[in-house]
């Protein structure tokens, strides 16, 4: 590898990072807006979009340069392949961060006459963001499986909040609009830690060339091999 391609690498991944942290931020706050029903903190994280948006795209091409520029094989490839698709999970995610900001925009407009509790499940999903990050920036492939084992956790959640608003909709018709906006935020969190999972599985075909996706699981105690 020539010295000037190992700088452009090193650049992408501080640039990845740095767009991760950002996106986490993003997550964070919606996901406190939630709790506490904060208009105004809901509204910075939907004016701030934008700045996401900038960046990922600024990562792709900077990506795509160095494809053309320096034609990189093995590793090098696969890195950057693997960045270009973590960029566009990071950019969903954002996306979906901006999602929940606007249905909590919507609700800060009326009381709190039937909530859901949705900690647990912004938390998780918080915390998968996080772990897939970690997982990249180590390669560490046992963390990136723990991601994708904690994704039917939210999923379970989800539909526990599907189940309960549903009955509210049923005994509660005169605010079915507020009471969709609650029910809205948990396929946006569900979202947000499905794209944690995908980040995950790029780690993996990152360390071990192998395409985890669409149920083709590996098994992290097989060497690398398919289960």
């Amino acid at each position: 590898m020539s010295i000037h391609l190992q700088k452009e690498l090193t650049k992408i991944k501080k640039s990845i990072l740095t767009l991760g942290a950002m996106v986490e931020e993003r997550v964070r706050m919606a996901s406190q807006s939630i709790y506490e029903r904060d208009a105004e903190m809901a509204r910075q994280v939907v004016q701030a979009d934008h700045e996401v948006d900038a960046m990922e795209v600024e990562i792709e091409e900077e990506c795509l340069k160095i494809l053309a520029l320096h034609q990189p094989v093995a590793v090098d490839l696969r890195f950057l392949i693997s960045v270009i698709k973590i960029n566009g999970e990071l950019e969903r995610i954002g996306d979906e961060a901006v999602n929940v900001a606007q249905r909590v925009e919507v609700m800060a407009k009326h009381g709190k006459s039937f909530d859901f509790d949705y900690s647990i499940m912004s938390a998780k999903a918080q915390n998968m963001l996080k772990m897939s990050l970690d997982a990249f920036v180590n390669l560490d492939i046992d963390l990136a499986f723990k991601v994708l084992i904690q994704d039917d956790d939210v999923d379970m959640i989800k539909k526990t909040a599907y189940d309960q608003i549903k009955q509210a909709m049923a005994e509660n018709s005169n605010i079915i609009g507020y009471l969709i906006n609650l029910l809205l935020i948990s396929r946006h969190l569900e979202r947000i830690a499905d794209h944690a999972t995908n980040i995950a599985e790029e780690v993996i075909y990152l360390v071990e060339g192998e395409i985890v996706r669409h149920g083709k699981n590996l098994d992290p105690g097989n060497d690398g091999k398919t289960a």
